[in-house]
């Protein structure tokens, strides 16, 4: 009678595991360094339990009330001009010092002309 050989044990593959995982922290490390900065002369609103990346194509919203989009200031109507054709929400990037009317009537007229929604981008805050 032949004994069947006891099934070995194969070994983890944790070599490839860590490969991967710095694979992964490389990326993510380079992604950083990539993102376009936020306008400097813009302080984002505080919104408590928000989780909020700022998307490269927002429209900044300064709190003289300037349209900022790509790095050059513009016009509403340029911006709707040239999302014209584009799916998915618009993002709107306002200045914690504007006043709520004047926020309320770009985004309207935003979704007024473009029929997409209208997002509000914002900075999480710390919980008090």
């Amino acid at each position: 009678m032949r004994l069947a050989p006891s099934p070995r044990a194969k070994p983890e593959p944790t070599i490839a595991l860590i490969n991967v995982v710095f694979l992964m922290l490389v990326f993510f490390l380079i992604a950083g360094q990539v993102a376009q900065p936020v306008d400097r002369d813009v302080q984002l609103v505080d919104a408590d339990s928000v989780a909020a990346r700022v998307p490269d194509d927002a429209l900044v919203l300064r709190a003289d009330g300037t349209l900022v989009w790509r790095a050059e200031v513009t016009t509403l109507d340029a911006f709707v001009a040239a999302q014209a054709g584009e799916a998915g929400a618009l993002r709107l990037l306002p200045d914690r010092n504007l006043p709520a009317r004047d926020l309320i009537a770009v985004a309207a007229a935003l979704r007024a002309q473009t029929g997409q929604d209208v997002r509000l981008v914002t900075r999480q805050g710390l919980a008090p």
